[in-house]
């Protein structure tokens, strides 16, 4: 389902759909401080240790990757040279239907 890596590419600007503003909004305090964590974490480094940043098969026009947040939450994003456009966040299963 998942190519791993993004090609190295550093992310330098971030916005966000309506819908991931919606997804973030249900998040409690401490899943909304992860995602912000591995938000950054992801602008310093195109590949940090523990995100499984990966690229989604079959999503090419716009590419959709996801990172993972925790265990059971990640987030989906378009990535269009170092500009990156968060999509979504939530449970793997909400992901994995609708990224």
């Amino acid at each position: 389902m998942t190519q791993v890596g993004a090609g190295g590419v550093v992310i330098a600007r971030w916005s966000k759909t309506k819908r991931f503003h919606k997804d973030y909004d249900k998040l409690t305090i401490e899943q909304r401080d992860l995602v912000d964590s591995k938000l950054q974490d992801l602008s310093k480094d195109p590949r940090p240790s523990g995100l499984r940043f990966e690229k989604l098969k079959g999503y090419n026009d716009p590419p959709i990757y996801t990172a993972h947040v925790t265990g059971n939450y990640k987030m989906s994003m378009e990535i269009s040279g170092s500009d990156a456009t968060l999509r979504r966040v939530g449970t793997h299963d909400d992901i994995d239907r609708a990224p």
